[in-house]
């Protein structure tokens, strides 16, 4: 009677909210959690990197550290999704490998890919008054989160609030165009 695994049906979908640190992901996320329809998970790549313990590493062994917690945070996201669960996924596709390994693991047809864009000074004057993250890390980040070019949706946090925000990326859910961008991105890049 327990031994079965449960049918959960077809792959959730997943809203990929692409831009640097400081842009407003998280904010947004948190409004989205808020007026989407049906359950909802935010799956935030800083949540798996707080989860490392251990001893402190060197210089050079961080950014391998990095990247293999960014590719099991991949795997997690698609793992919630496959299992038909809806996620907001808060992620800077800040190497080109990010959005490569993201293309084969989600379902293009089921990804809202949406850029999160905020000009630089105000991404800067945020990281100071934050004082949570590596001052000058938005603007390494500035030019290569949007390098591929294509969102489904662009929304920009230097000119409207998180809910406002939310709201225009609930409505780009709603009027999905196909192909989708994932799909586009998918068909071109790999």
């Amino acid at each position: 009677m327990y031994d079965e695994i449960p049918d959960t049906g077809g792959p959730g979908t997943v809203i990929l909210l692409n831009g640097t640190s400081s842009s407003g992901k998280s904010s947004i996320a948190a409004e989205l959690l808020r007026i989407l329809d049906g359950t909802w998970f935010h799956m935030p790549v800083d949540a798996f990197h707080a989860m490392r313990g251990g001893q402190e590493m060197a210089d050079e062994d961080l950014q391998a550290e990095i990247d293999r917690t960014a590719k099991g945070f991949h795997r997690a996201v698609a793992g919630m999704a496959r299992a038909g669960n809806n996620v907001v996924v808060d992620h800077p596709l800040s190497r080109r490998w990010r959005l490569l390994d993201l293309l084969d693991l989600l379902t293009p047809e089921k990804t809202l890919l949406v850029g999160v864009r905020c000009p630089l000074p105000e991404l800067e004057r945020r990281e100071r008054e934050r004082g949570d993250r590596q001052l000058g890390l938005a603007a390494m980040q500035y030019d290569e989160v949007h390098a591929h070019g294509l969102h489904d949706i662009d929304v920009d946090t230097g000119v409207h609030g998180p809910r406002e925000c939310a709201g225009l990326v609930r409505q780009a859910l709603r009027d999905l165009a196909r192909p989708t961008v994932f799909e586009t991105l998918r068909r071109e890049l790999r």
